[in-house]
């Protein structure tokens, strides 16, 4: 929200400085985004008249103008080659001289010979010094003012323009009024009182009705006959532009002026175009509005519009409808100041991806109390620019005043914010920001009408403290406890440590993505049990119940500037109705290796590149790997028959992983294949805690011994189990079992293959003898039986 120093002070009486109240607005948690002055990048541009203007000998549409500048500029005169159209002697305009930087173009002026002639200095139009979007000739000024002064001081544009960011909370604060209580509450000056006048009406108000009140509990309108419509009056325009706000009329830009002022939206119908009485009702499916900003909007049944006896004219609380708008003829209007509801308000701009300054300020919540002197004060301004007769206002439905009381003990400041605030210091501070006390040891606390946001106690310490000052509250560490201090990682914390350290040293780079996706995307992967009634956008509509979503579109937004090869992970939460589930998530997309002189092509990622990746993240998260078993296909997002699970038993899944299926490939528009995999932490089975200290490393006193074995199995029979075999044959000789070759072929049975595998022994007090070698040899191939293998010969 922007707003200029001069405009602030219509509101508060104060001699404070620029910095001074810039400092107070970040304290107050009304944070400071920018602060510009238009006179500072205008400061070497100066009033000029036009001696004389002739045809430029080389161009048409040019002319060589006689500028003077000011009688303490050297030489006189200046030639200036100008192209604007009413360019002519006589005019006096705004000059820029050799040197000036011109904001609106971003260049800095030169003398330049331009078709032949020598040019010193421009004459400007005010698009190119950035105060308007006028660019079809240069500034005229009148007749009388001063040669050679600066333009800006003479223009009165010497006034700096504050821009702050407001939280969605202080819904107070999204009128400049409510930003100069804040500022008088801190001591920085006196609220002015607010002028609202009495509009003594002539003849019945106008016909509105609300029949939605559940959406626009308050319809309240006035209509103004005989007006004209012109544009706005200089001060209107100026402060409006300011703010980059285009002036457009006087009543648009009176309702533009209330709401930036006041935080009051307001509407205005032309009444020559509505057919019958207004009404609030709510939208029916199908029907359409061609909006302000010319675009034609498909409402749904639910949403709240204003309608005539024909059609809809306005997106309620959102944005007017062009045809019904204040036009340069409008005669008779209709001005509206109604109350929508910040929930039905944010669901119909999320549906419609329709932004305003109006919906931003209903969305929040507007002061329901502030109807009727917010129409009297738009009443009051159109008569006074555009004069006309108004009529008795008309009040339809009746808005939220319910008073709310809070009880407060004054000690609770202390209690709660750990700072020593006196009674009489909370008691004047809650009055300056419109709050009501009574009592004497413990207070009954009236909540201003304008602070929907203040609910509870805390929230009346908060705002007694945040106009005291946060920076006086004391800095007092924590008690800390005598000797060294303890852990406080939980064992879940410590596992997700050592999976993300693990990964990364993998050269998987880390992915930190929203915990909400698309109703799209979460059909994807079967669905969410959590659907948000009022999410951020429909983007962001449900709690993820898979992770792969967020890196897939990472992924392709990575693809899409030119990442040849994708490597990335996630470690976070996915959520059911029964809880939330740390999880893993893994996609490698793109090439695993650049192609090169030795193998010629790139080589893409393939399931058993994705299944190497979980395996060793489970081990750092101490999963019994050596136990992990291989089941069945994952779920419908991978692709069937090239993806698969890891588990410890049946049930308990511990990752799946695999080629992701081409339609999640296709949805998610990424180049080429990818793989996937999730790890699910909630089911790793917890290690029994035997303290702090790790066991101590022994080194075997003998080298390990290694036996190869070839065995024919049946060909669907998973290597994985037959490792599994091999290594269970002799569970305290053999310590490690893996597949080393896979053939099928010539010399092998058909519906048959060959897996090798290598056995690795650890003798224990002496070596193995060769009757000892041969017992255990003897129970690999037995155990490689019972599977339907055989020894190769």
């Amino acid at each position: 929200m922007k707003f200029t120093l001069s405009w602030l002070k219509e509101h508060l009486e104060t001699g404070a400085t620029l910095e001074q109240i810039l400092q107070k607005l970040n304290a107050l948690g009304i944070e400071v985004e920018d602060v510009e002055n238009p006179a500072e990048k205008l400061g070497a541009f100066r009033i000029a008249r036009v001696l004389s203007a002739a045809p430029h000998p080389q161009a048409d549409k040019l002319q060589v103008l006689s500028v003077d500048a000011g009688a303490d500029i050297p030489g006189g005169p200046l030639q200036v080659v100008c192209g604007a159209p009413n360019a002519r002697e006589g005019l006096v305009g705004v000059f820029g001289m050799p040197g000036a930087y011109v904001p609106g173009s971003g260049i800095t002026l030169k003398v330049a010979a331009i078709r032949g002639v020598e040019s010193n200095g421009m004459m400007c139009s005010t698009r190119e010094l950035e105060l308007g979007e006028d660019h079809d000739g240069i500034i005229e000024l009148p007749a009388d003012a001063p040669v050679g002064e600066v333009y800006a001081e003479w223009a009165g544009l010497n006034d700096p323009v504050i821009e702050v960011a407001i939280t969605p909370n202080r819904q107070d604060c999204m009128g400049v009024r409510g930003i100069a209580r804040d500022l008088a509450a801190v001591g920085l000056g006196s609220l002015k009182p607010l002028d609202v006048p009495a509009i003594k009406g002539e003849g019945q108000g106008p016909d509105v009705r609300t029949d939605d009140l559940a959406g626009c509990p308050a319809f309240y309108a006035r209509s103004v006959k005989g007006v004209k419509n012109g544009p706005s009056p200089e001060w209107l325009q100026k402060r409006l532009k300011a703010i980059g706000q285009k002036p457009i009329s006087a009543l648009v830009d009176i309702t533009n002026y209330i709401m930036i002022d006041l935080g009051r939206p307001l509407h205005v119908y032309d009444m020559a175009n509505l057919k019958g009485g207004l009404v609030a009702r709510k939208a029916k499916a199908g029907e359409e509005v061609l909006a302000l900003n010319s675009k034609t909007y498909r409402l749904e049944e639910g949403m709240t519009v204003i309608a005539d006896t024909e059609a809809v004219h306005d997106i309620g609380g959102i944005m007017g409808g062009e045809h019904s708008g204040a036009q340069e003829g409008t005669a008779d209007v209709l001005i509206e100041c109604a109350y929508f509801t910040p929930e039905a308000i944010a669901r119909t701009g999320q549906k419609l991806a329709l932004t305003s300054d109006a919906r931003s300020r209903f969305e929040r919540g507007v002061d329901p109390a502030f109807l009727d002197d917010g129409l009297s004060i738009a009443t009051q301004m159109v008569l006074n620019l555009c004069g006309g007769t108004a009529t008795e206002a008309t009040y339809a439905g009746e808005p939220p005043l319910e008073v709310r009381s809070i009880a407060f003990d004054p000690a609770a400041v202390l209690s709660l914010a750990g700072v020593e605030v006196s009674r009489d210091m909370q008691r004047a501070i809650l009055e300056k920001l419109g709050f009501v006390m009574e009592g004497a040891e413990k207070w009954a606390i009236s909540v201003p009408s304008w602070r929907r946001d203040v609910e509870g106690s805390a929230d009346i310490v908060e705002e007694v403290v945040r106009i005291y000052g946060i920076e006086k509250v004391p800095s007092i560490p924590l008690p800390r406890v005598p000797g060294v201090a303890r852990p406080t990682a939980t064992p879940q914390q410590l596992m997700e440590r050592r999976v993300r350290r693990a990964a990364a040293a993998r050269g998987l780079n880390e992915a930190v993505n929203w915990s909400f996706i698309s109703e799209k995307e979460a059909a994807s992967v079967g669905g969410g049990d959590w659907t948000l009634a009022n999410p951020i956008s429909e983007e962001m509509k449900v709690m993820r119940p898979s992770l792969l979503p967020g890196l897939l579109s990472a992924t392709q937004r990575n693809a899409d500037r030119s990442a040849s090869s994708v490597r990335l992970f996630e470690v976070g939460r996915r959520y059911f109705s029964d809880g939330e589930r740390a999880t893993v998530g893994i996609v490698l997309a793109g090439d695993k290796t650049p192609r090169n002189w030795k193998g010629g092509k790139a080589s893409p990622f393939d399931a058993f590149d994705i299944k190497a990746e979980v395996v060793a993240l489970l081990a750092a998260a101490g999963a019994p790997v050596e136990n992990l078993q291989m089941m069945g296909e994952a779920s419908a997002a991978y692709h069937p028959g090239q993806s698969g699970t890891l588990r410890l038993g049946p049930k308990n899944v511990l990752a799946e992983y695999g080629v992701l299926h081409p339609k999640m490939v296709k949805q998610f528009d990424l180049p080429g294949s990818a793989v996937a995999a999730e790890i699910f932490l909630d089911a790793i089975p917890a290690k029994r805690r035997i303290g702090f200290m790790r066991a101590l490393y022994a080194p075997p006193a003998l080298q390990a011994v290694k036996r190869d074995f070839a065995f024919l199995v049946p060909e669907g029979l998973e290597a994985e189990q037959l490792v599994r075999a091999a290594r269970s044959a002799d569970k305290k000789a053999i310590v490690d079992a893996r597949l080393f070759d896979v053939f099928a072929g010539q010399g092998v049975p058909e519906g048959q293959k060959s897996l090798a595998i290598e056995v690795t022994l650890q003798p224990g007090e002496k070596s193995f003898t060769e009757e000892e070698l041969s017992v255990i040899s003897a129970a690999i191939v037995k155990a490689a039986e019972k599977l339907g293998g055989t020894l190769r010969g």
